[in-house]
C-alpha cells in the first residue's frame, strides 16, 4: 500500500462515525440544525447502518406523536390546570430567576 493510499484510508476512517456518535447527532438534530460536516457524516453513517437508520426513524415517529399529543392537549378545553398547580409553577419559576 502506498503512502497516498494509506493517507486516504486514514482520512476515511476519521470521517466515519461510530453508532454512539451517530445516535448523539440524531438526537441533537431534533433540537438544532447540524453543521454541514455533521449532516454529511450522519447521512453516510445512516446509508451503511440499518440499526441507526431504525433509531432515526423511531425518534422521528416519537417526535411526531409528541407533537400531535401536544396539539390535542392544548386544543382540549376540558383539560385545565388546577389553580394550586399554577401557583406552585409560578413560585418555582420565580425562585429560579432570583
Amino acid at each position: 500500500m502506498s503512502r497516498d493510499e494509506l493517507g486516504h484510508r486514514v482520512k476515511a476512517i476519521k470521517f466515519m462515525l461510530t453508532c454512539k456518535q451517530a445516535s448523539k447527532l440524531i438526537s441533537q438534530s431534533l433540537d438544532r440544525p447540524l453543521s454541514l460536516s455533521g449532516r454529511v457524516k450522519l447521512r453516510f453513517h445512516l446509508f451503511i447502518c440499518d440499526a441507526c437508520t431504525r433509531f432515526n426513524k423511531q425518534l422521528a415517529q416519537l417526535r411526531t406523536a409528541m407533537h400531535v399529543m401536544r396539539q390535542d392537549t392544548e386544543n382540549d378545553s376540558a383539560i385545565e390546570l388546577p389553580s394550586d398547580a399554577k401557583v406552585r409553577i409560578t413560585q418555582t419559576v420565580a425562585s429560579k430567576h432570583h
